[in-house]
């Protein structure tokens, strides 16, 4: 058992990430495959223990994937979906203005580790274990939501407005604190949500060398 996923998941429980697919026991299956990844890894956890949690048959769980790898990819393509979604509207939201766009793309990706701890800490440890396909669409998606940070650090140097002599490695750097943030987290710890969020943004503006930190 991984001992990060152990400890977060004691801390943060993952709920209604995985929406209503209308298929049978489908959304039950993703469910369970998220939170038996969560609690034991991706070689800790089996396709017999997910059948369980989902209280399916394990003949019924392969009629809909056929593999630990596709139940992976499908649970790390709708949390990408969920973050690239909730980054989108919030910097749509949040106007012209590079400050208050990165402001608010940070505040949503921190809002989402937050929400779905469980789902952000399996991305980070498990994603390796996806290969060829399954593995180039999860890469594709999580750039799609990469690319809005480095749209407005670009915006923001342009602009005159952040000051980095090094703006791609700073939206990338930006991103992986926002994203580490699962790995230590915990839901009774000194700092809220929201708290946490505008920490994070202002030390994301500091590293950009933010003329105002907003």
């Amino acid at each position: 058992m991984t001992s990060n996923l152990a400890c977060m998941n004691s801390r943060s429980p993952d709920s209604g990430l995985i929406k209503e697919t209308g298929r049978g026991n489908e959304t039950a299956i993703l469910t369970s495959a998220l939170e038996a990844f969560g609690a034991e890894g991706f070689n800790g956890a089996s396709m017999r223990d997910i059948a369980r949690r989902a209280q399916t048959s394990l003949s019924n769980l392969y009629n809909y994937y056929p593999s630990k790898s596709h139940l992976l990819a499908e649970v790390l393509r709708q949390a990408n979906a969920e973050l690239l979604a909730r980054t989108e509207r919030a910097v749509a939201k949040a106007g012209n203005v590079p400050v208050a766009r990165l402001r608010a793309a940070v505040k949503a990706y921190v809002g989402f580790v937050v929400d779905h701890q469980t789902a952000a800490l399996v991305a980070i440890s498990e994603f390796r274990y996806l290969a060829g396909e399954d593995r180039e669409q999860v890469v594709q998606a999580r750039d799609s939501t990469q690319s809005i940070f480095e749209k407005i650090v670009w915006q923001g140097v342009d602009s005159g407005d952040f000051a980095t002599p090094y703006p791609e490695d700073a939206a990338r750097n930006i991103v992986s604190m926002c994203s580490a943030i699962s790995t230590w987290y915990h839901a009774r710890g000194r700092l809220s949500g929201r708290a946490l969020a505008e920490q994070h943004a202002r030390y994301a503006l500091a590293l950009l060398e933010a003329r105002e930190l907003g």
